[in-house]
């Protein structure tokens, strides 16, 4: 019987003719999955983002009631009132338009587009000034600092968030995303903020918080002029090659101009968090001292200066010597100034050093550093309270009515002319006993075997007037 056996280049082609088929299906789904063609619908999606870019009648209304919510928001802190203003602002309509007009080179759409935009922007500017200049509370709150340091990461977040509103608006079945989008890149606090800053006379404000607008505008609109691009969406007819060139141009150009200043403040800002850091890091394990205590630091990253307040035994000027020292060892902290404001700085210059920041956050810290002191000794005060309340109430249960009972006795006992009553604890050395004792003292006239009678004849009686098993009468 031959037994043929199987041929090894044949076995090894079957093998990678079946990986080869495992990796196609793969790759086919994994081409499925990112594939954002599929579903899509460019003359629907062209036709509704046309539709929103007209501003006048209703929508300027609504924007002017949407804007005044969110500097209301901005002045009281509130997260959430700017988020619902977020929600019923049309602002996204002319800034998709910008960018699908420039993907398909539809000059007319991008010149309504950009004309409705800017009315939008000076509108919006000028309820958030009027809002601001009559409003009693004009103090920078941190929703509003929140808008005059622009990132790098402002431009992640508008690059993303444009194309998320942009592919979902694409689809078929349209979604909640443009609002989503809207809230995201936070195109209204802003405008609201630029209104604060002209509002209050601070122009810093006033050209962050544009700038910050127009970093998110910029890349919301590019968002859209790729994704229209490529999905392919139809071209206008009337456009012609120059004209899409140099249009295509002007973005980039535009989109450069925007991020490079960004880079710069966040390299900034990340300068910024490890200085922070770095500082905390120092007051915790370098800046210490027995019997002295930080209650509060500022840590001024512009001027390089790292002011710590402390109470309790005055650190010597040898130690602070030593702390400054520690500090330009480190890359991060060389070159800064530590302050030490403590109990031998004059009180005067103490206090005026203190700002109101810092003495609320004192307070805040002594606070947090007591209340669960304060709340374990109010705790075992209610204990010791309930403890008192339950020993005075069985007091009064186990309490004698010895004036009734001497009264009543002396009635019933002749001779008897004192009578005290007291629990004693005993021990056998085993265990512990209350043994409850009356003593009395009885008429001298009385004789020794009257008064034994006498005394048995008490004992009896008080057991059953006290309900005792045992009792103990001694004689005076």
């Amino acid at each position: 019987m031959n037994t043929e056996l199987p041929n090894p280049d044949e076995s090894g082609q079957d093998a990678a003719k079946e990986i080869q088929s495992i990796w196609e299906k793969f790759k086919e789904f994994v081409l499925g999955l990112l594939d954002i063609r599929q579903g899509a619908e460019p003359k629907s999606t062209i036709e509704g983002i046309k539709k929103d870019i007209p501003f006048k009648g209703h929508t300027a209304w609504i924007l002017i009631f949407s804007i005044f919510i969110a500097s209301i928001g901005l002045n009281t802190n509130s997260t959430a009132v700017v988020i619902g203003a977020m929600l019923i602002s049309p602002l996204m309509g002319p800034i998709l338009g910008i960018g699908l007009s420039v993907g398909i080179n539809d000059i007319e759409t991008l010149r309504r587009s950009l004309v409705n935009f800017g009315v939008m922007v000076f509108l919006s500017i000028l309820t958030a000034f009027t809002y601001f200049k009559f409003s009693p509370f004009q103090t920078a709150s941190n929703e509003i600092l929140g808008r005059v340091e622009p990132t790098f990461l402002d431009v992640l977040i508008a690059l993303f968030g444009g194309l998320a509103g942009i592919v979902a608006g694409s689809r078929k079945e349209k979604s909640n995303a443009i609002p989503g989008v809207a809230i995201a890149t936070a195109l209204m606090p802003p405008l609201c903020t630029a209104g604060f800053g002209l509002a209050t006379g601070n122009l810093e404000y006033f050209l962050k918080a544009l700038y910050l607008f127009g970093i998110n505008t910029v890349f919301i609109a590019m968002s859209t002029f790729i994704i229209v691009k490529y999905l392919r969406f139809p071209m206008a007819r009337y456009a012609n090659a120059a004209r899409r060139k140099r249009v295509n141009r002007i973005v980039i150009v535009v989109a450069l101009l925007m991020i490079i200043p960004s880079v710069f403040s966040f390299v900034k800002i990340m300068k910024r968090t490890f200085y922070e850091n770095e500082s905390n890091l120092y007051l915790k394990e370098v800046v210490l001292y027995p019997g002295a205590e930080q209650i509060k630091h500022n840590i001024k990253f512009n001027e390089k200066v790292l002011e710590v307040y402390m109470i309790g035994n005055t650190v010597p000027e040898n130690t602070i010597a030593e702390w400054q020292s520690k500090m330009s060892e480190n890359k991060y902290l060389a070159g800064t100034r530590l302050k030490i404001r403590q109990g031998q700085d004059k009180t005067d210059e103490l206090t005026s050093n203190l700002s109101k920041e810092v003495k609320e956050g004192v307070l805040q810290d002594l606070y947090a550093q007591n209340s669960k002191a304060l709340s374990d000794k109010d705790a075992k005060i209610l204990l010791l309270e309930n403890k008192i309340k339950q020993l005075s109430q069985a007091s009064r249960k186990e309490e004698v009515p010895l004036t009734a009972l001497a009264n009543e006795a002396k009635i019933n006992y002749d001779g008897l002319e004192a009578m005290s009553f007291a629990k004693v604890i005993r021990t056998d050395l085993k265990k512990l006993d209350t043994l409850p004792i009356v003593t009395v003292s009885w008429s001298e006239k009385l004789k020794s075997k009257v008064v034994e009678q006498q005394s048995n004849k008490l004992r009896k009686w008080l057991q059953f007037k006290l309900a005792l098993d045992t009792l103990v009468v001694r004689n005076e």
